[in-house]
This record gives structure tokens, sequence and C-alpha cells, in this order.
């Protein structure tokens, strides 16, 4: 089976943002794109005519694709059936598969739609979602930046892997951001703050768990330089905040059914790509 880039469209701008995104992806990769729409209707008794019938979404957005980068081997597929299994199905082995955080459909504000989040949530490789509106020359953004969202306690190994792999394609730093709570839930709600000593005595030991979570991948990126980065604070708000100024985060999804809580609300928020990873 041929490794390529795989993006979803459904004929909306923002379908067609995700798909140029797709596109530079695959050129840096040095693979081919496969550009794929999927429609509830086999096609029959559509009149030829009209401008918009399913078979010529794909190729419209191949051609536009195939003008804005010459380099490119990109090829279009029309699908039919329910979107989030016949998407999972093509992305069978992709490298990467990139769609529009939402599509055509939804409403007004909706910021992630249900069949980027099925399939985020069910294809077994990364899945990029690419956010509307993406403002990816925003002036906060940094162009030498890749953040990745981890648990020092429990790294998702593919999801570093991937992060580090990008950044050093990109010739870009890392950002490691692991963002964690105290360990008491209701700290807050105690008589008397969190003495100073134990706070500190619970940072540092956070810090030196994302050191050794990341000392083997040192030694297999060299070339990457690695920014720890340790907070105090909710986990999905620090990386929904770290979004505004990195050109892609990536993060880890686990075994489970869904993209969890954390996974979830990023994507919701974030203001750059988000490559979801699963373990």
């Amino acid at each position: 089976m041929e490794v390529k880039v795989v993006v979803g469209v459904d004929g909306s701008a923002r379908s067609r943002a995700a798909a140029d995104w797709a596109a530079r992806e695959a050129l840096s990769r040095r693979l081919p794109l496969r550009v794929a729409h999927v429609s509830s209707s086999s096609g029959r008794g559509l009149v030829d005519s009209w401008p918009y019938r399913p078979e010529t979404v794909a190729d419209s957005v191949v051609r536009e694709l195939a003008a804005r980068h010459p380099a490119l081997k990109v090829e279009g597929v029309w699908l039919t059936g329910a979107p989030v299994p016949a998407l999972a199905a093509c992305a069978a082995g992709a490298a990467v598969t990139v769609l529009g955080s939402r599509g055509a459909g939804g409403f007004a504000g909706l910021a992630l739609g249900t069949v980027a989040q099925g399939v985020a949530a069910s294809v077994q490789g990364p899945v990029v979602l690419v956010p509307s509106g993406l403002v990816c020359e925003g002036p906060r953004r940094r162009p030498d930046k890749v953040t990745l969202g981890l648990d020092a306690r429990h790294p998702a190994d593919d999801a570093v892997d991937f992060a580090l792999d990008v950044a050093a394609r990109r010739g870009a730093r890392l950002h490691a951001l692991y963002a964690w709570e105290l360990p008491l839930p209701a700290a807050e709600l105690l008589p008397l703050p969190v003495p100073e000593a134990d706070r500190a005595d619970w940072e540092d030991h956070e810090v030196q768990l994302l050191s050794d979570a990341l000392r083997p991948w040192r030694d297999k990126y060299p070339q990457v330089r690695i920014l720890e980065d340790v907070a105090l604070f909710d986990p999905a708000k620090a990386l929904a905040r770290a979004s505004g100024s990195a050109q892609m985060m990536v993060v880890g999804r686990g075994r489970g059914d869904g993209l969890g809580p954390v996974v979830d609300a990023l994507v919701r928020q974030a203001k750059c790509p988000v490559a979801v990873v699963p373990s």
C-alpha cells in the first residue's frame, strides 16, 4: 500500500484551507496527496449541469492544488456512504489524515464538526484538524515552534515521536508542554493555602518527571532543540493558550473511545492545526 497524505473535503472554504495545508504537508514529506470527498448519494439521477454534484468536488480541489503546487502529486477520489467510516477506510495506512475542524454543515459558532470529531477519534493514524478561520500568519505565531502537549506521568510515545519528526523536518524547536494540577483535588477549597514548601516540592518533582520522559528522545533527535515547560494550570486551558503562538500542536489519544476531555476541549479552542496521534 502506497504511503500518502489524505485530506477530506466537502467543497467549503474551510475544507479548501485544510486541503492547502495538507498539500504543503505532503510536499514536506515528499508524499502524494489523496483528496477525498464523501457523498451519501451514488450520483444516479443527478443533473449533469449541476455545478456541485459530488463527483466534481474532489476534482475541483485537485485542480486548485495542482495549480498552486506544481510539484505536488495529487489525486481525487469520490466516496459514498457515511462520512466517518468512509474517510477512516480511505485513511488506512496514511502518514497523516487532514480535515478542517468543521465543514459546511453545523451552525454559526460551531468549533468542531461531528465528522472531524469522529475521524480524529477513530482513525488508526495521526489526524490533523485545521481550525476554522486559521490565522497561521498571525503576529503572535512563532514559525519556528511545534508544541507537544504531554502528560509526563504517562507520555504517549507515538505523539512524542510524531512531534519531534515534524520539528526535525521543519527545522523548528519543540515546545514540550506539561500542564499539571495540584494532587489535592480540593486544594483550592482548603481553609489555608497549600504551604509554599509543599508546592515547591511538587513542582520540582513534576519538572523532573518531564525531563526524564524526554531524555531518550533527545538522543533520538539530537538536531531538535527541546524546550521543557511545566505549568501548574488546567491542561486544556494551557494547551489552548499555547496554540496561539505555535505553528502546530501535537497531542496523544488513548486507546479508549472518543478523544478524551482534554483533547476534545483543545481542538474546539485551538488557533493552529492540531495533530491527534493515537497510542
